[in-house]
């Protein structure tokens, strides 16, 4: 079958990476375009992974709309030659948009009960929507929920074994402890209007007073007074980072559910809980939600009482959660072969073939 893949934003080039070399695998012929958004393409580069970059970067929510409108109809003009079976993505308003005017099957993934821009875009025009079983919503006949989260997709211990040669990079060795901060520019459609940390420079200090080196990573500058504990990595390595931290506190969900996901505890500070962020802290105590005005405090608290735990505590929470949770390659890899559009089988004439 012939797919299309669309790529807006750094973790849809992780969820979708495995899937896409397992479809190739299968003899798939796969096609990814994507829109230039943060690390995105760095990421598709660091993976080898071929694609073809059709829009810019928006910087407001007025661009965003000029930027769509071009990827969309650049896309169409590309999946029309591509003619393809299936066109997929997190999100999907392009793939759904473009699939529905080719008369073709669109399989879209989302997580984000919040984002309802993108689900009022999206939704009416997709064949099939896949939630995690966590999620809020019901989305009615073409929902399918499935026992995981996104970021199982890339981190299930099936696809992900974390690298320590990592730490060398940071200026960290084996038995540095160490935290990991992620503030959030707070510039997405679905996060305008919202904040996470009153005082982040309070979350640095509480954590180095425990005796752990802070590295802090932020979507645009950071505070004035922590620049010093900012640190740079390859994207493509953020992942065996967060895998040996002690603990990452964080205002973006899918940074605090992989780490979450790894048996790293983590603290998401940001007033939108999601199902799955919920999720993570109810049924498996390995994530932290900070979402009421309290957040700052909440979030020293949540500090204390993690790193008052022992190791094999987060261990044991993350192969509990495993045992209940699928590897999600697969099951994307399943629904996009499943649910593709059908062509009839062309059969070669032969003399036989006339006479019937």
């Amino acid at each position: 079958m012939r797919v299309v893949i669309t790529i807006q934003h750094p973790g849809h080039v992780h969820f979708f990476r495995h899937p896409i070399a397992e479809l190739e695998a299968r003899g798939h012929d796969v096609h990814v375009f994507a829109r230039e958004s943060d690390v995105a393409i760095a990421l598709l580069e660091a993976y080898d992974i071929d694609h073809e970059v059709l829009a810019g970067e928006s910087d407001s929510l007025l661009s965003l709309a000029a930027v769509q409108a071009t990827y969309e109809s650049r896309l169409l003009a590309r999946a029309r030659r591509v003619d393809p079976d299936v066109i997929t993505a997190i999100g999907g308003v392009a793939a759904a948009h473009v699939a529905s005017v080719l008369r073709t099957k669109s399989v879209v993934f989302y997580d984000t009960e919040h984002a309802t821009l993108i689900t009022k875009l999206a939704y009416p025009f997709a064949d099939v929507i896949c939630t995690p079983s966590c999620y809020r919503d019901d989305l009615g006949a073409k929902q399918v929920r499935y026992p995981g989260y996104h970021e199982l997709a890339y981190l299930h211990p099936d696809r992900f074994d974390p690298d320590s040669s990592v730490l060398e990079s940071v200026g960290l060795d084996g038995d540095d402890e160490f935290a990991v901060v992620r503030l959030s520019s707070w510039e997405a459609s679905h996060d305008v209007g919202h904040g996470g940390l009153s005082d982040p420079r309070a979350v640095v200090d509480r954590l180095e007073d425990a005796g752990l080196e802070v590295l802090l990573t932020a979507e645009g500058r950071p505070p004035a007074d922590l620049e010093s504990a900012q640190f740079s990595t390859p994207p493509d390595r953020l992942h065996d980072l967060l895998a040996h931290a002690s603990i990452v506190v964080s205002e973006g969900a899918t940074t605090a559910t992989e780490a979450a996901v790894l048996g790293t505890p983590a603290v998401y500070a940001n007033p939108l809980s999601l199902g799955y962020t919920a999720e993570l802290e109810s049924e498996y105590g390995l994530l932290f939600e900070c979402t009421d005005e309290n957040r700052q405090r909440c979030t020293l608290e949540a500090i204390d009482s993690i790193l008052a735990q022992d190791e094999e505590t987060w261990a044991h929470r993350r192969n509990r959660m495993l045992e209940d949770r699928i590897d999600v390659t697969s099951f994307v890899v399943d629904r996009l072969e499943r649910h593709a559009r059908h062509r009839p089988i062309e059969r070669p004439l032969t003399a036989d073939s006339h006479h019937r």
